[in-house]
């Protein structure tokens, strides 16, 4: 039967606890990803939405909702407090969502970061309209246990490119901003004993920890850099005193900068 993929599987074996990834060409000229899975394998368009529809004519069902709010408030001269999406269009938003999380997943296996970025952008911006506009509040709040991993995805591409090109600063900020961002969320949300125990957090805690001994061994520090490490170091030992000398010594070299 040439719908049976048996053979497909037989020369893709499927490995536990592995990313298995890979990009195609389909039979519409089109470049298609596929993700192995126990039982199979997912497929997915790698450009547009990931199952190749067009809801409602719009490029995802996203874009759908998006237009049908702005022309409400076209209609109700700019306001939107009664505006809303009932459960089922909700389901239909999650549904898109996890298509827009497969696809980041194959894509970063792939090392195509930069359509990393991209889809879990989408997924971040869906988050949003589902938490300001589902008729439900709780379903709003229910999706968003999809925040973390997304953020945490996202800030891995991005730095994951800055890295490539050296830029070790601007990673560092990067991953420290997404840390803030999940421990400012965990709070919102009344979830502060994750803070300490989420599984984003510790994971991009451990990678900023490599990155910035990376940076030390390859990037020169200057002399007020190389102070204020002792200074940060001193604190989380309490030692006080050593402290308060390091403190004075940046703010006599900020006065000699001005002088």
């Amino acid at each position: 039967m040439i719908d049976d993929i048996t053979k497909v599987l037989q020369n893709w074996d499927y490995r536990l606890g592995r990313v298995d990834a890979r990009r195609v060409k389909g039979e519409d000229g089109a470049d298609k990803l596929q993700l192995r899975i126990d039982l199979g394998l997912l497929q997915m368009n790698a450009q547009c939405r990931p199952d190749g529809k067009r809801p409602f004519g719009h490029p995802t069902l996203l874009d759908h909702f998006v237009n049908r709010l702005e022309e409400f408030r076209k209609k109700h001269g700019g306001e939107d407090n009664n505006f809303s999406i009932n459960p089922d269009e909700c389901a239909k938003l999650q549904q898109e969502a996890i298509q827009y999380h497969h696809r980041s997943i194959c894509n970063f296996e792939l090392e195509d970061f930069e359509a990393v970025e991209r889809d879990t952008e989408h997924i971040l911006e869906l988050l949003d309209f589902v938490q300001d506009f589902a008729a439900q509040d709780d379903i709003g709040q229910s999706f968003q246990q999809f925040r973390p991993q997304t953020i945490m995805m996202q800030v891995r591409a991005v730095g994951t490119e800055l890295l490539a090109d050296g830029n070790y600063k601007a990673a560092i900020a990067e991953i420290i901003a997404a840390i803030e961002e999940l421990n400012l969320f965990y709070t919102e949300m009344g979830r502060e004993e994750l803070l300490d125990s989420s599984m984003e957090v510790h994971s991009l805690g451990e990678w900023l920890k490599d990155v910035e001994k990376e940076a030390a061994d390859k990037l020169p520090m200057t002399k007020r850099e190389k102070i204020e490490h002792k200074l940060e170091t001193a604190i989380d030992q309490e030692d006080y005193e050593s402290a308060a000398k390091l403190r004075d010594q940046l703010k006599k070299l900020s006065a000699e900068k001005k002088a």
